[in-house]
């Protein structure tokens, strides 16, 4: 039998995985205690139900009995019947707070608001869980559609959990840093389109922006030395247990220079067969205010 434990932070996206698991054909059970699951799936296996595909959802509203889903896990992993696989879906803090805060939902493990230590505790408490995942999906970033997406490419396109993904995005400084960035690059050294009045209105993703920016010799040679860098430091995060690299570019507005950056980067890394994703963060935000 196939079976599928998802668990991870409250507000990640964990019922929309369930629900996505459910249109694929697996019977979806949300919230069971794990002492429960054995008996679950004897029940499920038998003759008289031959349920073949099973998922269960189990966080922290489990309460007391959460803690037994590490023995569960270790149980299911030893038994030859059962093909497990754990998926542990997680979001930024800041991300966690402003979904909580779009819904007005309280969070589980205080019944209270969604504040950002609230979610940190609950992120320490799942530590050990998270080490026993085989796949982590990191969900910050990612609108619905892409969530599917990244969900279809791990259970059904074969990339499995030893698929490192690099998450690559724009910001601006001038509205804030990326608290969820794991390296983060300034890129406001290079020539600014937004002093050029027929570029101006334009984003970095547009081919006159982009070779605005990179007539100056540095950006070719600054995307080359990042590339090189982080490719160099990618098998250690690897090796630590990591399933994905947060990397940010940021320049003043979000708007031109670290957008056309981080396509460019983002491309170097498609042409090594990485996993790659691209989210430009204030792409819009710009053209908003004037």
């Amino acid at each position: 039998m196939e079976v599928v434990i998802i668990t991870g932070m409250s507000g990640a996206g964990r019922s929309r995985a369930a629900d996505w698991f459910e249109d694929q054909g697996y019977y979806c059970v949300d919230n069971m205690p794990p002492a429960l699951i054995n008996n679950f799936l004897a029940l499920a296996s038998s003759d008289e139900n031959n349920i073949q595909k099973t998922v269960f959802v189990a966080d922290l509203r489990s309460g007391s009995f959460f803690g037994e889903l590490m023995d569960v896990i270790d149980e299911l992993r030893s038994r030859s019947d059962i093909e497990l696989t754990v998926l542990y879906m997680e979001a930024a803090v800041s991300e966690i707070v402003r979904r909580y805060n779009e819904v007005r939902r309280n969070h589980p493990l205080t019944g209270g608001q969604a504040s950002a230590s609230v979610i940190e505790d609950e992120r320490e408490k799942l530590r050990e869980i998270r080490k026993k995942a085989d796949l982590v999906l990191d969900t910050s970033n990612l609108k619905l559609p892409e969530m599917v997406a990244e969900l279809d490419r791990m259970f059904f396109g074969g990339s499995g959990s030893s698929s490192f993904a690099v998450n690559i995005s724009s910001f601006g400084f001038k509205y804030g840093i990326p608290t969820e960035s794991d390296v983060m690059f300034d890129v406001r050294f290079l020539p600014n389109p937004f002093y050029v009045p027929s570029l101006k209105k334009l984003t970095g993703n547009n081919k006159k922006v982009r070779d605005y920016i990179f007539k100056s010799e540095l950006a070719g040679e600054f995307v080359e030395s990042v590339h090189a860098l982080l490719s160099s430091m990618m098998q250690g995060y690897i090796d630590e247990g990591k399933y994905h690299l947060n990397i940010a570019f940021g320049c003043t507005g979000g708007h031109h220079r670290s957008v056309a950056i981080a396509n460019a980067v983002a491309e170097e890394f498609r042409k090594d067969g990485m996993r790659v994703r691209i989210y430009h963060r204030d792409l819009d935000l710009q053209n908003k205010k004037g």
